[in-house]
Parts: C-alpha cells; structure tokens; sequence
C-alpha cells in the first residue's frame, strides 16, 4: 500500500476524529439502536432505521480512519526548504486581480481550501510544487486559466 502524506496537524485531527467516534459516537448510536428496539415492530420503525443507517455511516467512517492513519507518513515541514514542497505556506498573488491568497500544501485527507489548505494533488498545488519565490504559474481551474506569482514560502 502506498504511504499518505500528512502533516503531524493533519494526523493529530485525524486521530481525534477517529477517538471521538469510537468513544462518543459509537456508544450514543448503540444505546439508540437499543431505545428503537424497544418501541416495536421494526419493519416500521423509522427511529431504528436511522439509526442502523448512521450506524453504519459511523462503522464505515471508523474503517475509513483506521486505513488512512494506519498508512500515515508524517511529514514535518520545519525540516524543509527551498522551492515550494509539501507542508510549504506559499503566499500567491493572482497576476489578474491582485488578490493575495495564503495556501498550505497538505494531504488529501486534511484538505480544506477554505481554511488555506490546499490537496498536494490539486492543479494549483501541482502547478507550485517546484517552483521559487518570484516564479510565475499558470494554472487550469475550474473557474478558468489563472496566474499567480508566488511572493513568499514558508516552512513551519
């Protein structure tokens, strides 16, 4: 199996994620199941049935957890410099409107680009990695062709 990049932030949520399901979650969607149970006939008992469903929505979140930290390779971005790499905040101005934008190149999991996290396999992300300060890149979105010039990276 092949390894998923993370920082140690990413893997730290991740991991909370995972005990809060297990120890919250997972024993409130029980003792529900339970409470449905009693209350009948469950052929027509729509308490039990979603709970079964959130059940399983919950079981299936817990796998999906497991896999993912078990495959975790953490990476720390103090150690790194240079041009843009994965962990880099990368500060971008668009060369169409002078937007400045503040990115963080992250794993696929902890990705939230409104929270200026940004997947390593995203066009943009693809299109920085590699390139220094002052570099120009052109980028395919889905709003359109975009420029950015990268003005500053950071590792920390």
């Amino acid at each position: 199996m092949e390894k998923i990049p993370m920082t140690r932030a990413g893997f730290v949520a991740l991991e909370a994620e995972l005990k809060h399901l297990k120890s919250v979650e997972r024993p409130e969607i029980i003792k529900a199941i339970a409470e449905a149970r009693e209350l009948g006939d469950l052929s027509e008992n729509a308490e039990y049935h979603s709970a079964r469903e959130k059940q399983s929505f919950i079981e299936g979140r817990i796998k999906e957890l497991e896999g993912v930290i078990s495959l975790a390779d953490v990476i720390d971005p103090k150690t790194l410099s240079g041009a843009v790499k994965f962990g880099a905040k990368v500060t971008v101005v668009d060369e169409d409107t002078d937007e400045e934008k503040n990115w963080q190149i992250v794993g696929e999991y902890e990705a939230n680009i409104e929270k200026g996290l940004l997947n390593v396999k995203s066009p943009i992300a693809r299109a920085l990695i590699g390139k220094d300060e002052g570099d120009s890149v052109e980028v395919r979105t889905p709003g359109g062709q975009r420029s950015y010039e990268i003005l500053k990276i950071e590792y920390s």
